[in-house]
């Protein structure tokens, strides 16, 4: 069965070791939440899984492969980093088609929400309009794991809904690690909870362990999941 396995992961900067030795791994069928305080170094680490960050230490392998080189992985794992990456003066019919094959870009194209981008260039979009166009294009890849940081930043109550019916649709057939500061929407469709605390991973089974580890406080809303 496949299975992106990542261990021994370290990584240090200046003085401070934000990663020691993280331990996760995520199978297709499964969205593992990851959440942290910021500084935790859940950004880190998905770019060192990724291949777009070097690490101190690192062992990555999919379906019994290791996997040292970002050009390995490029068929494997998909990253969808803060930071907007789309070419700003490309118009969004022409970005789809290169970045998705034929049967994909016909899927985006096709979608309620990007018909009326389809003739502008991304520099005529809105934030909220660049990031649900991003997070498209990344979950409807040809990879079998799509890491995602900051889906639902900037997205409006309705997009975070879409997006959020996207990954589960998606998750049938692929693995999502995700990271996001509204930890209810995150938590909504999980399937697994790490929780990095002083860089380290810690396997969460219930809601109050959030609080315990002081990643909430005391007074949070509790939610279905964990």
């Amino acid at each position: 069965m496949s299975e992106l396995h990542v261990d021994s992961i370290r990584k240090r900067f200046g003085d401070k070791q934000i990663l020691n030795d993280i331990f996760i791994s995520c199978k297709p069928g499964q969205i593992i939440a990851l959440l942290g305080r910021n500084g935790s170094g859940k950004s880190t680490l998905l770019k060192i899984i990724f291949g777009s960050l070097s690490a101190d230490n690192k062992f990555i392998k999919v379906d019994d492969r290791k996997i040292d080189s970002l050009y390995q992985k490029r068929k494997l794992i998909h990253y969808l980093a803060q930071d907007n990456f789309l070419p700003n003066h490309v118009k969004i019919k022409n970005i789809i088609r290169c970045f998705c094959d034929t049967k994909n870009a016909a899927l985006i194209m096709g979608n309620d929400l990007i018909i009326p981008f389809l003739q502008k260039k991304v520099n005529q979009l809105s934030g909220g309009e660049k990031r649900i166009m991003e997070i498209l294009l990344v979950v409807h890849s040809n990879v079998k794991y799509v890491l995602l940081d900051e889906p639902f930043n900037g997205s409006s109550p309705l997009h975070i809904e879409i997006i959020k019916e996207l990954i589960k649709e998606h998750s049938k057939n692929k693995g999502f690690i995700i990271t996001d500061h509204d930890y209810k929407n995150v938590l909504d469709i999980s399937s697994t909870v790490i929780l990095m605390d002083s860089g380290n991973t810690r396997v969460i089974k219930e809601f109050s362990e959030l609080i315990d580890y002081g990643y909430l406080p005391a007074t949070s809303e509790r939610t279905q999941h964990p």
